[in-house]
C-alpha cells in the first residue's frame, strides 16, 4: 500500500472488513492511517473502539490528507454524498467505490469532473477475508493509485481486473451473487437430507463441512472442477446416480439462466442509478 491515508466514507459492514483487513496485512511500523466518518454516533463509537482508529462524522473532514478516498455508501445515497465532497476533493486523491450499480461516468458527474476513481464489486464473503472482487479503473487512475486499490480489495480477498466497465455486470452475477447460489444448494442439501430422515442438526454440519471441504479441494486441485467430479462419480455408483438426477432436472441450465437474470438486473439497476451511463 503507498497510500498512508485512507478516508472511508460511511462505516458499514464492507468498509469494517476491508480496513480489518489493511490492518492485519499491514507490516509492523507500515499501517496506514485511516479515518472513517458516518453518521452514526454509535456505529463510530464501536469502530474506533474495535479497530483503534479516527473517526468523524464529518465526510468533508475525512478527506484532509487522505491519497485514498472508499465511498462505502449505500448506492441509493451516492449521488447525495459524492455531490457533498465534489469540492472537497483534492486533483491527486483516488476515489474508489464498492458501491453496486454505480457507473463510474456517473460518478465522475457527481464528483463535478474527478477523474481518478476506480470502482470495486466486492462480495460478502470479503466479510471474512475470503472475498473475490472484480474492480474496474477510469483512464486517469494512475500506476500507482491501481496499485492501492488492488492493495486494499487483495485485504479481503482475491482481485480481478477488468479492461471493460460493463465486465462488471458478469462479475455481478458470478461472484457478487454467487454466495447466494451457493447457500441456495446448501439449503437444499440439507433440506433433502433431513427428508431422508437425518436430524437437522446432522444434516447441517454435514452440508456444511462438505461445501467447504470441497470447496478446499478444488482450490488446492490444478484440475477443473469437471474433472474433479468425474473423479469422485464412480461408473454405475451413488454419486453418478445422484449427477444423472440433476442433469435431468436441467440444473446447469437453470445456474446459467440464473447467471444472466442476475448480470441483466446489474444492468437494469446500474441505468436507473446512474442515469443510463454504463
Amino acid at each position: 500500500m503507498n497510500a498512508s491515508r485512507i478516508a472511508f466514507i460511511g462505516g458499514g459492514n464492507m468498509a469494517a472488513a476491508l480496513i480489518g483487513g489493511l490492518l492485519q496485512d499491514a507490516p509492523a511500523g507500515s499501517r496506514p492511517s485511516i479515518v472513517v466518518s458516518d453518521p452514526s454516533e454509535e456505529r463510530r463509537r464501536t469502530l474506533a473502539d474495535r479497530l483503534e482508529i479516527e473517526t468523524t462524522g464529518d465526510n468533508r473532514a475525512a478527506l484532509e490528507g487522505a491519497q485514498v478516498v472508499v465511498l462505502a455508501v449505500k448506492p441509493q445515497m451516492m449521488q447525495e454524498v459524492a455531490e457533498d465532497l465534489a469540492d472537497a476533493l483534492a486533483a491527486g486523491q483516488l476515489v474508489m467505490s464498492i458501491a453496486a450499480g454505480i457507473p463510474v461516468e456517473a460518478l465522475q458527474g457527481w464528483l463535478a469532473g474527478h477523474r481518478a476513481v476506480v470502482r470495486a464489486m466486492p462480495n460478502t464473503p470479503s466479510m471474512v477475508g475470503c472475498g473475490a472482487s472484480g474492480l474496474f479503473a477510469a483512464e486517469a487512475v494512475s500506476a500507482e493509485q491501481r496499485s492501492d486499490a488492488e492493495s486494499l480489495m487483495r485485504a479481503v480477498g482475491v482481485v480481478q481486473w477488468l479492461d471493460e466497465e460493463s465486465e462488471i455486470d458478469e462479475v455481478t452475477a458470478l461472484s457478487g451473487s454467487g454466495p447466494a447460489y451457493v447457500f441456495y444448494l446448501m439449503e437444499s442439501m440439507q433440506a433433502g437430507a433431513e427428508e431422508l430422515g437425518m436430524a437437522a442438526a446432522d444434516a447441517r454440519l454435514l452440508t456444511l463441512e462438505t461445501v467447504f471441504g470441497a470447496a478446499k479441494l478444488a482450490l488446492a486441485a490444478d484440475e477443473s472442477p469437471a474433472e474433479l467430479r468425474r473423479r469422485v462419480s464412480s461408473p454405475g455408483g451413488t454419486t453418478e446416480q445422484a449427477i444423472r438426477e440433476l442433469d435431468e432436472s436441467g440444473v446447469r441450465d437453470a445456474f446459467a439462466r440464473a447467471l444472466r437474470a442476475s448480470r441483466d438486473r446489474s444492468r437494469e439497476l446500474a441505468a436507473q442509478i446512474g442515469g443510463g451511463k454504463q
